[in-house]
């Protein structure tokens, strides 16, 4: 079973979240994402189970490597976590959601110890080949609480059966395992050259809980490239 952490999200669009242990408890995040610890806090970092638990993480677009932050002291202790970019953090309940969360590769931030991170793919190559953002997710399992970030303002819905949202592929960030995930292509030959949304759209249907976001940080990097003067660009 996993940790029982509790904790509490600091901030608006900058979020962090500030996790408290009781004694021995320990929390596990993604390498480079602390921001405070207090005195009793002990941190070592590993793969996390092995060669393999490394090498999964590194697929999903984390590292190879994952921090422990356990208390060591007598009393509570606090260890702060914040989001790589600006946006919102969003707390995953795994025993609420059957054990089992999909979320786009690199959201994982932090999560209490007994929580496993493991690749997903998508069901058909083809939303692989043409999908970009969607070809890998990570699928947090286990019992306890998992944090993940994005990028923007986050939406959440909750669909019904058969309910169909289609969404752009980068503004996916998390959704239950109900949900019937597929990448479409967005067929038109207007659409493709001047519908300025790109060619392929992702289609959740119901049952479940879904979370999206208005700004992925691949679309926050590609702003801020072609605002830059064309020297300062590169090679294009």
């Amino acid at each position: 079973m996993a940790h029982e952490i509790d904790y509490e999200l600091i901030g608006d669009d900058m979020q962090l979240v500030e996790v408290t242990l009781d004694p021995q408890e320990t929390v596990r995040a993604e390498a480079g994402t602390m921001m405070y610890m207090d005195q009793g806090i002990q941190m070592e970092t590993g793969t996390g189970g092995g060669l393999m638990k490394g090498l999964k993480r590194m697929f999903t677009g984390e590292s190879f490597f994952i921090t422990s932050f356990t208390n060591i002291g007598a009393g509570r202790q606090k260890v702060g976590f914040a989001s790589p970019y600006p946006g919102k953090i969003v707390p995953i309940d795994l025993l609420k959601m059957g054990g089992e969360f999909l979320c786009q590769k690199d959201a994982f931030l932090c999560a209490a110890y007994g929580v496993e991170i493991e690749v997903a793919f998508t069901k058909r190559l083809g939303a692989g080949l043409f999908g970009g953002e969607g070809f890998i997710l990570q699928r947090l399992t286990g019992d306890g609480l998992a944090f993940i970030h994005a990028g923007g303002t986050i939406i959440e819905r909750d669909l019904q059966p058969g309910e169909t949202l289609r969404v752009d592929t980068g503004c996916v960030v998390a959704f239950s395992r109900t949900v019937n995930y597929d990448i479409q292509f967005v067929g038109g030959f207007k659409n493709a050259l001047f519908g300025g949304e790109g060619l392929f759209l992702v289609n959740l249907q119901g049952p479940g809980k879904v979370y999206l976001q208005s700004l992925p940080f691949s679309k926050l990097v590609d702003r801020i490239h072609h605002a830059l003067p064309p020297a300062r660009r590169g090679n294009d």
